[in-house]
């Protein structure tokens, strides 16, 4: 079972591209709301910002479940370890619950990066480890490379996309997926058979296909500034969507609505 199907760690706030009194502010609505996981990145150039929101919340470390990754650009032996250290530097913490590599590397060779992630690891820099943007191929080939297990591979996931083939490599894997831009930045909301659905549960759109993905067992990232949409998207956990609504809504996987494709981020893998 992935780590992030326990306790309330399902439902991540998602921290991009927040900063500064913005990102605190947010992050005491979402824990006075409930949430507990928190995702951010080097990338996101956040995490210091990050870190003072967390200090702020004056909560137990232990309730917490606060996931970072590490940029391509510290891939190299000679930075990995020392990035990460700098991240939780920045975060203020003595560990990572998990660290994920962010991105494949630009020459595709994956097994320097999770060997290093490994390393993170047993040095006690994380108590779990997963990666990101990882194709069906690049997911088999990690689980054949890692002695630890990888808790999650974080991919656009949404209606609008078909990740058939991840989940399938997800089950034969071993390797859990949870998703960024879960509701594809607005524009599942375009499709009125989720409004027609929420209509019949009495939930939001952004419920419905939350609630979808979750399903699927795949754990979910969003974020908000505001606390009616902070609320909303948190709870979903007192409904179930019929298998007919789930295939309703699964049709729209045929629009092939990406948003993080090659032509936004040049350095993607070839996606499946």
């Amino acid at each position: 079972m992935s780590i992030y199907f326990t306790k309330t760690f399902q439902r991540s706030f998602g921290t991009y591209p927040l900063r500064s009194d913005e990102l605190t502010a947010a992050l005491k609505t979402a824990a006075d709301i409930g949430y507990r996981s928190i995702d951010t990145a080097q990338m996101y150039q956040n995490e210091s910002d990050v870190g003072e929101a967390i200090a702020a919340l004056r909560m137990p470390r232990e309730e917490l479940l606060v996931t970072t990754k590490v940029h391509p650009d510290n891939f190299g032996e000679d930075k990995f370890l020392a990035s990460v250290e700098q991240s939780l530097r920045d975060l203020k913490l003595d560990y990572a619950d998990v660290l994920l590599v962010h991105w494949p590397p630009l020459d595709r060779d994956i097994r320097p990066s999770l060997k290093l992630l490994q390393k993170a690891k047993k040095d006690g820099l994380t108590r779990h480890i997963g990666v990101s943007n990882y194709t069906a191929r690049m997911m088999h080939d990690a689980a054949s490379i890692c002695d630890e297990p990888l808790v999650t591979n974080q991919v656009e996931f949404h209606p609008l996309l078909d990740q058939s083939i991840l989940l399938d490599a997800a089950a034969k894997t071993g390797i859990p997926l949870s998703s960024y831009c879960s509701v594809a930045r607005g524009e599942v909301f375009k499709h009125a058979i989720v409004g027609e659905i929420g209509a019949v549960y009495d939930k939001s759109p952004g419920q419905i296909v939350l609630r979808w993905i979750l399903q699927q067992g795949v754990a979910i990232n969003t974020m908000s500034t505001k606390s009616e949409n902070l609320k909303a998207n948190f709870d979903i956990m007192d409904f179930v969507l019929s298998s007919v609504d789930m295939a309703r809504i699964s049709k729209l996987c045929a629009t092939n609505f990406r948003i993080v494709g090659i032509d936004k981020v040049p350095w993607a893998p070839d996606w499946d």
